[in-house]
């Protein structure tokens, strides 16, 4: 029976991003920011290609104002 191939290093990749992605979402968790894991993903990759994290928080602040949700618990996972 053949061994099983190491992970490529498009895997190990993969899985790093996700422990990632896992870790902020449990500190934006435990600062009510309200934003999922694919609003995480998104704003990492904004901030990876040059957006300013400070811009970019600005933005969503005023989108929610603008947008309210009909939540009443305001989980929006």
């Amino acid at each position: 029976m053949p061994s099983p191939s190491p992970p490529s290093q498009a895997d190990i990749k993969r899985k790093a991003a996700r422990e990632v992605i896992d870790i902020l979402h449990e500190i934006a968790t435990l600062l009510n920011t309200h934003l999922d894991r694919q609003q995480l993903s998104y704003c990492v990759s904004l901030i990876e290609n040059g957006a300013s994290p400070e811009a970019l928080a600005d933005v969503i602040r005023e989108l929610r104002a603008q947008y309210p949700t009909q939540s009443s618990t305001g989980d929006e996972e």
